[in-house]
């Protein structure tokens, strides 16, 4: 088994599990402000928060990153260099107004639709990465096919509760998990080339920004209803952003975005462990099945493929 590959998917475990936890905290803190208000100060925090740690970390590795750029670069490589240089502001431009808009999109089905059916559809995020993906050339194995299929029975499992019909709170949600879906590739296309901190915080500032212009246009945000959701905020921005987004980044570097997506999507998982644990929401039977389903999914997902070496010249083979 791949150790660095199954380390940066526990990573992604962790991560879902912060988002899942954010369920109870976002849920906390719409009573008091409005989506715009909500999601513009909990990008604000996170993105102040991954500046400091920009911040500090540059005051106390300056010696290290000049030693590493203290050899003469190849000529190929101080090309390449140059031309990812903007890479950390565009593409974090760029994931900020994806994330944005998917969180909008998202909050704004939610009161349009049933709770089960907003975890579900945004969850099938897990199907459309790979399905996007081979517009880009990747051929997703058969293994994960199998595991996106497991996924998404437990997903269905886990938050359906009866029939199925696309209305317009549907069809915003399904907006979403596109978004999102958009969201995990072009991390993984930026990633390799970037700082994942720099990434992240300019996708936060960019977010924040956007959403404090709809917030000025849409709602009349007040003090009070700030200072009384300032303990979901702070947690939703410090935790559920500037550390689960950051990890998102660190750990997709390199990674098959379909697993990735498989690991994420365990926040559906995590957040009706939440409501269990925090709410006193009980789960069936039928809903601890689709947890047991979707994480059965992301352990296959790490099972090393069976490959036949041919035998080389001189080398016995069981026939022999």
């Amino acid at each position: 088994m791949n150790l660095v590959s199954l380390r940066k998917t526990l990573l992604l475990v962790l991560t879902a599990s912060i988002w899942g936890l954010a369920f109870v905290a976002q849920t906390v803190g719409a009573d008091f402000v409005g989506t715009f208000t909500f999601l513009a100060l909990r990008n604000w925090v996170a993105a102040f928060a991954i500046l400091l740690v920009i911040f500090v970390s540059d005051r106390l590795m300056p010696a290290s990153k000049d030693k590493q750029s203290a050899p003469a670069e190849k000529p190929s490589e101080s090309r390449l260099a140059k031309t990812y240089r903007g890479w950390p502001v565009i593409g974090g431009a760029l994931c900020g107004v994806i994330l944005c808009v998917a969180s909008a999109a998202q909050q704004a089905g939610i009161p349009l639709t049933t709770t089960a059916k907003a975890g579900f559809i945004t969850a099938m995020y897990v199907v459309i990465v790979p399905l996007l993906n081979l517009f880009f050339g990747s051929r997703a194995r058969l293994k994960i096919w199998l595991c996106m299929a497991l996924s998404v029975v437990g997903l269905y499992l886990l938050c359906m509760k009866g029939g199925f019909s696309l209305a317009a709170g549907d069809a915003l949600v399904l907006l979403c998990a596109l978004l999102f879906a958009l969201h995990i590739l072009t991390i993984d296309r930026v990633s390799p080339h970037v700082d994942g901190l720099k990434l992240s915080c300019v996708q936060f500032f960019v977010c924040a920004a956007l959403s404090t212009v709809c917030m000025f246009i849409f709602e009349t945000p007040s003090i009070s209803g700030i200072l009384s959701a300032a303990p979901s905020i702070l947690y939703a921005g410090l935790l559920s952003s500037a550390v689960g987004y950051t990890l998102q980044i660190v750990a997709q570097k390199g990674l098959d975005p379909t697993i990735a997506s498989l690991a994420m999507c365990l926040e559906s998982v995590f957040s009706a462990l939440a409501g269990w644990a925090l709410l006193g929401q009980s789960l069936t039977e039928r809903e601890i099945l689709g947890c047991a389903l979707m994480f059965t999914a992301i352990v296959i997902s790490q099972l090393p493929d069976r490959r036949i070496k041919p035998a080389q010249s001189g080398e016995k083979t069981l026939s022999d």
